[in-house]
């Protein structure tokens, strides 16, 4: 069996970016940039007041003053501020000439008609100035950035309406088995409701992704041949759940070979999921996943998400937590890697949940991680370090 980490090196060394594309920044969301991105203008584009109030003369803080206009956010001053005099100005508004300070309208009070006084000692200026947040020119994004919601922000605010991110990969989806039926059948006696289909689908959306689902198919091997070729021919990466293990109608492997699809893994010294499968043909890419939703779930999290990610040019070290354990962990076989769920508690420890094994899909519910126990650890005591990745 071939170690984890050596399994997922050979997978991310096949990730190759897919191209590049503009799209509408309402469509850009967890998508990555494929291209530096500039300021086309310095934000704020002039000083600006920060606050409803009163811009005057620092000088003149202390006088009464008159006010000479009123300058709304959007408009133009027409005025220039001279000796104790103001304008009343609202937020975002634009400060007018001769004015550097603005005082806040909780702070002044009307002594007379157009006349104000500040009743407060205050010093700070209250102005937002030009460029003082980026500067025409400057570097706003870097390439590889994934855009996030603030970045659409700042995409937006620099004109950036249509940016060059990486292309996503086309996905298909299949689930093998006779035993399967889909979750609104009730299912007959022998059968089970199909649900890693679902999984993986929702796992793949959870990155931004789209992905086709191809339906069930049967423990036929020239019907899953067909199937598979649809897919090389059309998708950049095909997920397939089942068929993949040693028993008599698992056809997974043999199809692929007879595909010239070349597999680089096959087997791993891992729990649950030892007998995930990756194969190359051409450009095309695909998982063969254990059918245990467990196994499913987790070798998607750990192996085929940061596959996926590279070739959506994510480039982004995967985050782990170093935490304490809150009670003792043990098992009696430590003879693989093993991945177990946990939850984070909220004085800052780790959990490990009830766990049946790879078909126990239900201790996931209230997973917040999975946990990683090396291979020939058995026991991890209260307290010492655990190594989780977040979910």
């Amino acid at each position: 069996m071939m170690p984890f980490n050596e399994a997922l090196g050979i997978i991310k060394s096949f990730a190759r970016t897919q191209g590049i594309e503009r799209v509408d920044l309402f469509h850009a969301l967890q998508r990555t940039l494929a291209e530096d991105v500039y300021s086309d203008i310095s934000m704020p584009p002039f000083n600006k007041s920060a606050m409803d109030g009163y811009a005057c003369r620092k000088s003149d803080v202390k006088n009464p003053l008159q006010v000479i206009e009123e300058i709304a956010a959007g408009c133009i001053p027409t005025q220039t501020i001279a000796e104790n005099q103001c304008a009343r100005i609202m937020t975002g508004a634009m400060v007018p000439e001769g004015a550097d300070f603005v005082i806040m309208k909780e702070d002044i009070e009307e002594i007379a008609p157009n006349t104000m006084l500040c009743n407060r000692e205050t010093s700070k200026p209250n102005i937002c100035y030009m460029g003082e947040d980026v500067k025409y020119g400057d570097l706003v994004l870097k390439k590889g950035v994934v855009i996030l919601p603030s970045h659409i922000a700042i995409l937006a605010s620099v004109g950036c309406y249509n940016p060059l991110v990486y292309r996503m990969p086309s996905i298909a989806i299949i689930s093998t088995g006779n035993e399967l039926v889909e979750p609104e059948e009730i299912p007959g006696i022998s059968k089970i409701r199909n649900s890693n289909s679902y999984q993986l689908m929702a796992q793949t959306q959870q990155l931004g992704m789209t992905a086709d689902y191809l339906g069930i198919v049967r423990d036929d091997e020239e019907i899953l041949k067909s199937v598979l070729t649809l897919a090389f021919d059309k998708y950049d990466v095909t997920i397939i759940s089942g068929g993949v293990s040693v028993g008599d109608f698992d056809f997974v492997p043999k199809i692929l070979k007879q595909l010239n699809a070349n597999i680089q893994v096959y087997g791993m010294d891992v729990r649950p999921g030892k007998h995930l499968l990756f194969g190359e043909r051409a450009n095309h890419s695909v998982f063969g996943m254990p059918g245990n939703p467990v196994s499913s779930f987790v070798q998607f999290e750990v192996l085929v998400k940061p596959f996926l990610n590279a070739l959506m040019g994510k480039t982004t070290n995967e985050s782990f937590l170093h935490l304490p354990l809150e009670e003792d962990y043990a098992r009696i076989k430590s003879d693989q890697l093993l991945f177990v769920p946990v939850a984070l508690t909220s004085h800052g420890t780790v959990l490990h949940l009830e766990y049946h094994g790879s078909a126990h899909i239900h201790a996931y519910i209230n997973a917040q991680g999975i946990m990683e126990i090396p291979k020939g650890v058995s026991i991890i005591k209260k307290g010492e370090i655990a190594c989780v990745r977040p979910l």
